[in-house]
C-alpha cells in the first residue's frame, strides 16, 4: 500500500507499506522530516531518503504504537477480534491514536484529518472493551468493529478506550488475576492532588464483572506526547545519574519551566507507592505538533505497578524496594537522594491517606477478594513510606 505519513495535516513522507508484515519496505519521498516522530529524526540522513536503518526504526516505531506481544490475554484478545497478530490492526482506521497525530493516507486520498481523528470524531469501542477486558469467556456475537484507536495502545495491561460524555477515557485493569493496579492508580492520584504534583487523574471503576482504572486522555489534537525513551535516544548513555542530569538539561533547553522540581515530583511519587516500573516510556514531554514547541513535563501516569504487586506475600511486607532511575536499578533510598530540596514538599498534607486508601481496598473488596491482612499490609507499607519521607524531610539540607 503507497501511503504516505501525515502528522495531523503534514505531509511527513511517501512510502510502500506492507500490511502482510506490518512494515515499510520503501521510502519514495521526504517531505517534511522535522514532522516525524521525534525518534526518528535521528536516523535520518539527507540525501539517502530509504537507508535501511531509517525504514527499520520507521517500522518498529510503528509496530511500537500498537499491542504488544506480551499483552495480558493477548490470544483471547485475538480471537475474539477474528485476527492472527496484532500488527493487522496497525493500519486499521488509518493508525490513528490518541497519544499522537499521526495517521497514514492512502495516496490519492482525498481524506481530512478533521473527517477522521478520534479527538473530534466518535469511534467504536464496545465490542472492542468486551473483547479486551470482560472475564467471561464468552466470544463476540458479532463482527467487532476496527474503527478505534484501542487498536493502537501499547502496554501490557489489558485496556480500551471509551467515550462518555464527549470525553475520552482509558479503562485499564490489573494483571493477570491481580487486582491491585487500579486502586493504586487512585490512590497516586489522590496523593498528587494533595501534594499539587501535575497528574493525570484515575479514578476506580467497573466494568461489568471487571475492577478496572478510568482516567481521561491527556493529549489533545494539537499535541503529542513524547516518550523520555525518544528524547534521549540520540544522547549519549552513561548508566548512572548523568542520564538523569542530561535530560534534565535537554527540557531546560526546551525552555520548560521547572523542569527538575516536576521530574523530581515523579520520583518523590514513586518513592511513596513503591513504582516498580518507571520506565522510559511512562514519562516525557507534550509537544505541540504544529509549532513543535516543547510545551510542558507531561502529568503523571501509568503507577500501577507499586506496594510490592511483584514480591507480596501474606507474612512479610518487603521495604526495601527497587524502582528504576533511567536505565539503572537502583533501591528507593537512593533513587530519592537526587531530589534536591524536599523540604519543599508539605508532607503533612498526606494526613489521613492511609486510612483513605484503606477504605477504598475495602469499598471493592466483593469483588477483588483481596484479602483482610493484604490490606493491613498494604496499608501498613505505605505508611512506613510515608514515615520514611517524613525523617527525609527532616533531615534535608
Amino acid at each position: 500500500m503507497k501511503c504516505i505519513l501525515m502528522n495531523k495535516n503534514v505531509d511527513i513522507l511517501i512510502a510502500e507499506y506492507d500490511t502482510a508484515t506490518g512494515v515499510f519496505t520503501k521510502i519514495y519521498e521526504i517531505k517534511n522530516i522535522h514532522y516525524a516522530p521525534y525518534i526518528l529524526n535521528s536516523f535520518y540522513i539527507e540525501n539517502d531518503i530509504d537507508n535501511n536503518l531509517f525504514r527499520t526504526n520507521l517500522s518498529e516505531w510503528f509496530k511500537g504504537r500498537g499491542i504488544p506481544s506480551w499483552r495480558d490475554k493477548l490470544d483471547l484478545l485475538l480471537h475474539r477480534l477474528n485476527i492472527t497478530a496484532p500488527y493487522e490492526l496497525l493500519n486499521k482506521a488509518f493508525g490513528l491514536s490518541l497519544s499522537d497525530q499521526y495517521w497514514l493516507k492512502p495516496e490519492g486520498s482525498n481524506i481530512s484529518y478533521d473527517d477522521i481523528n478520534f479527538f473530534d470524531n466518535d469511534f467504536d469501542y464496545a465490542e472492542f472493551m468486551e473483547a479486551s477486558l470482560s472475564t467471561n469467556n464468552k466470544l463476540i456475537t458479532k463482527e467487532a468493529s476496527l474503527k478505534t484507536p484501542n487498536n493502537t495502545t501499547d502496554g501490557m495491561l489489558k485496556k480500551a478506550w471509551i467515550i462518555e460524555n464527549g470525553t475520552r477515557y482509558l479503562l485499564k485493569g490489573g494483571y493477570k488475576n491481580e487486582f491491585l493496579q487500579p486502586f493504586n492508580e487512585a490512590l497516586t492520584s489522590e496523593i498528587c492532588k494533595r501534594l499539587g504534583f501535575n497528574h493525570v487523574e484515575y479514578m476506580v471503576d467497573i466494568y461489568t464483572d471487571t475492577v478496572v482504572s478510568k482516567c481521561p486522555c491527556f493529549i489533545t489534537k494539537d499535541t503529542e506526547f513524547v516518550s523520555c525513551n525518544q528524547i534521549i535516544n540520540d544522547m549519549k548513555r552513561h548508566d548512572n545519574l548523568e542520564d538523569y542530569e542530561a535530560y534534565i538539561k535537554k527540557l531546560e533547553d526546551h525552555n520548560i519551566e521547572n523542569a527538575r522540581e516536576k521530574v523530581e515530583n515523579m520520583y518523590i511519587l514513586d518513592y511513596i507507592i513503591m513504582n516498580e516500573d518507571r520506565h522510559l516510556n511512562n514519562f516525557g514531554i507534550i509537544r505541540d505538533v504544529s509549532t513543535l514547541e516543547w510545551l510542558d513535563v507531561a502529568p503523571i501516569f501509568d503507577n500501577g505497578q507499586s506496594l510490592n504487586i511483584e514480591y507480596y506475600d501474606e507474612e512479610e511486607v518487603h521495604i526495601l524496594g527497587s524502582g528504576r532511575l533511567f536505565y539503572e536499578v537502583k533501591l528507593f533510598d537512593e533513587i530519592i537522594k537526587m531530589v534536591k530540596n524536599l523540604k519543599r514538599i508539605d508532607i503533612s498534607k498526606l494526613d489521613g491517606i492511609v486510612e483513605w486508601f484503606n477504605t477504598l481496598l475495602h469499598q471493592y473488596q466483593n469483588l477483588t477478594k483481596i484479602s483482610d491482612r493484604r490490606i493491613e499490609r498494604l496499608c501498613l507499607l505505605l505508611n512506613r513510606q510515608i514515615n520514611k519521607l517524613k525523617d527525609l524531610i527532616l533531615n534535608n539540607n
